[in-house]
């Protein structure tokens, strides 16, 4: 059950940072990115003051699995994880933290242009 929830929230994870990153593109989806957009950031920069800058509960939740698992020395950023895992290199925190910030204000800012300033027609 364990190794099910492990999956899960890996898949959910892959949602999560795909419809942050495109979601923006679509006209169907654009309300619905930018809410998660605004919860994203509520998480990193607000809940982020009490848990740690970047703060994930999808990350938290899937650590304390993988540790139930037998994983050790996770990293903090789930990206960093299967970035390292996928590869089989070691990247470092702050170059994966600030890729990551820099991706995801790129397509906040585009969200708030498409929601906002586009004109509709």
């Amino acid at each position: 059950m364990l190794r099910f929830a492990d999956v899960a929230l890996t898949f959910v994870h892959i949602i999560i940072i795909g419809f942050n990153l495109f979601a923006w593109m679509f006209s169907a989806t654009r309300k619905a990115h930018f809410i998660c957009v605004i919860i994203t950031a509520f998480c990193w920069f607000v809940l982020g003051i009490w848990f740690g800058w970047g703060y994930c509960p999808v990350t938290d939740w899937q650590w304390h699995i993988k540790e139930k698992l037998g994983e050790i020395n996770l990293p903090a950023s789930f990206i960093t994880y299967y970035a390292d895992k996928i590869t089989g290199r070691n990247f470092s925190d702050t170059f994966i933290n600030t890729l990551t910030l820099m991706l995801f204000l790129l397509a906040a800012i585009i969200s708030v242009h498409v929601n906002f300033f586009k004109k509709k027609k």
